[in-house]
């Protein structure tokens, strides 16, 4: 795997790996909220959940959009689905890998 693969996979990882985070995002995935919204459902300080947008924005998990006075937060799913699509890699290689395993085993098994 490129080295710019594995960064991002660590980096969405990390992104992700907070309870927290990941309930934000879970939220964004079913709708743009504002920080007051999201504070709200979580029951966890503004500051908090300011944070906690940071890091997922600079994942780039999350897009902000001003509406009004508002910001708006929403999940990017173009990056979810690179995040998915870089773990179907590994899974799919080390399917790969067990098929050439148990062919090589058999052969040897028939000599």
């Amino acid at each position: 795997m490129p080295d710019e693969k594995k960064e991002t996979l660590i980096k969405l990882c990390k992104a992700l790996s907070d309870p927290t985070r990941l309930k934000i995002f879970l939220f964004l995935t079913e709708r743009s909220l504002c920080v007051k919204a999201i504070v709200k459902f979580l029951g966890v300080s503004q500051p908090a959940v300011s944070q906690h947008l940071r890091i997922l924005k600079e994942a780039g998990l999350v897009k902000a959009d001003k509406r009004g006075y508002w910001m708006h937060y929403s999940a990017n799913l173009k990056k979810l689905r690179e995040l998915m699509d870089i773990i179907l890699e590994i899974t799919g290689r080390e399917e790969n890998k067990k098929e050439k395993h148990d062919l090589l085993k058999k052969e040897l098994q028939n000599e």
